[in-house]
């Protein structure tokens, strides 16, 4: 397990499928490394007119830049083709060259929201298929035990434990930016420690997302 600063590059992108995953899931680390070049990418509800603005006044107060696509997000989560997601990850990105992507676990952060693992292995298949590059590529690293518990850091992922003025600071975003109710899921799962599976080569963050995702490194 790997702890504390864990960030050493400047250009980092945050592909997510919904507007308060790039807060949810990893808004600490981007608190914690302000100066960096944050763009996040949230490729469903752009035509929300509730939850765009939030996602947009968020950013402000991440110190990140970002945009918004409408892939469907209904409540029945039809599987959507793996090449529309590509193609709207790319038509979105401002350049292909990163030091660091975050995104998606294969299986999700927890149990189960289909377009989490859809938006993972688009780009992880992106990046395999040299079509974007980055030096490093982190995916969330929680799990739910299959609805027994709310999203916490997965034991042997590489976790970012937060300082108690940032987990402040992101709780107020998915409650009063956002405005998810305190006993909600959303405000209920907000981590206190940010975790990620960590991949410097594509060859081997494909081979784990062909074997499930779920390998311990």
């Amino acid at each position: 397990m790997g702890t504390g600063n864990i960030l050493s590059d400047r250009n980092a992108v945050v592909i997510v499928a919904h507007p308060d995953d790039e807060t949810l899931w990893c808004g600490g680390t981007i608190l914690t490394h302000s100066l960096f070049n944050w763009f996040v990418i949230s490729l469903s509800r752009g035509d929300d007119p509730e939850r765009a603005p939030k996602f947009y006044r968020c950013l402000k107060i991440l110190n990140a830049t970002g945009v918004m696509d409408t892939l469907d997000d209904g409540p029945e989560q039809t599987p959507l083709a793996i090449e529309v997601i590509k193609k709207g990850i790319l038509d979105l990105l401002p350049e292909l060259n990163f030091d660091l992507i975050i995104t998606h676990n294969p299986t999700g952060e927890y149990t189960r929201h289909l377009r989490h693992e859809e938006v993972s292995r688009a780009v992880l298949e992106l990046w395999y298929e040299k079509k974007i590059s980055t030096k490093e590529l982190w995916t969330f690293a929680y799990e739910d035990g299959k609805k027994e518990y709310f999203p916490r850091a997965e034991e042997k992922a590489y976790q970012f434990p937060l300082p108690e003025k940032i987990w402040k600071q992101k709780y107020a975003l998915i409650t009063e930016t956002y405005g998810f109710p305190p006993g909600g899921f959303e405000a209920k799962t907000t981590p206190k420690i940010e975790a990620y599976w960590k991949f410097k080569n594509p060859g081997k963050a494909y081979d784990w997302l062909q074997q499930g995702g779920r390998l311990k490194q």
